[in-house]
């Protein structure tokens, strides 16, 4: 099955709307999908390389306008929408914690939060539950976000092929690796922040 999702994955870089699909993960993922955008990012820039930068801009944008929607959900929709993503991820017990921090550490938060494996809606929700400035925080999400895809896009883009060739070849081990990592920036988020 694995095999079979990275092939379409491959399969799917060489459509003309593969992008598409790109940034309806990527949106997703900002506001309330657990499934972070690399899982499309990684195959579809290790089988174009070429078109590594418009992948991870397409990511970027994308990430920012989902990232404005988990907003919205903190700031309007906290005690309906968002208070159930929030315990969904296990969380609702930290968001009052997490505002008071906003209040001195706001920008440093989104800036880290936003390039590790710790899920960007957390951030998203918890900036408008905590009424943290938007204009700031499309700002930071911008850099934060494209820091992380254009990274990961260099990355790509400079060593593709062996990475391809290595992907190929552990896959297995490749997305165990992403599947732990998801689940630690889970872990990091409720247990440790």
């Amino acid at each position: 099955m694995l095999r079979g999702l990275y092939n379409w994955t491959i399969r799917l870089s060489a459509h003309k709307n593969a992008h598409w699909a790109l940034a309806a993960v990527s949106f997703a993922e900002s506001s309330f999908f657990p499934v972070p955008p690399d899982v499309m990012l990684v195959p579809l820039t290790v089988a174009r390389p070429d078109r590594a930068w418009f992948y991870a801009a397409v990511c970027t944008v994308s990430s920012v306008l989902g990232a404005l929607l988990g907003y919205a959900i903190g700031y309007l929709l906290y005690d309906t929408i968002g208070h159930w993503l929030m315990s969904l991820y296990g969380y609702t017990d930290k968001v009052e914690e997490f505002r008071h921090l906003y209040a001195k550490w706001g920008a440093w938060i989104i800036l880290i939060k936003g390039l590790t494996p710790i899920p960007f809606k957390i951030v998203t929700i918890a900036s408008g539950f905590a009424g943290y400035n938007l204009f700031w925080f499309v700002v930071l999400s911008v850099i934060t976000r494209g820091a992380r895809f254009f990274i990961v896009a260099g990355i790509l883009n400079r060593y593709g092929d062996p990475l391809k060739e290595f992907i190929d070849e552990n896959l297995g081990l490749v997305a165990g690796a992403f599947v732990a990592l998801i689940v630690a920036g889970f872990l990091v988020a409720r247990y440790v922040i």
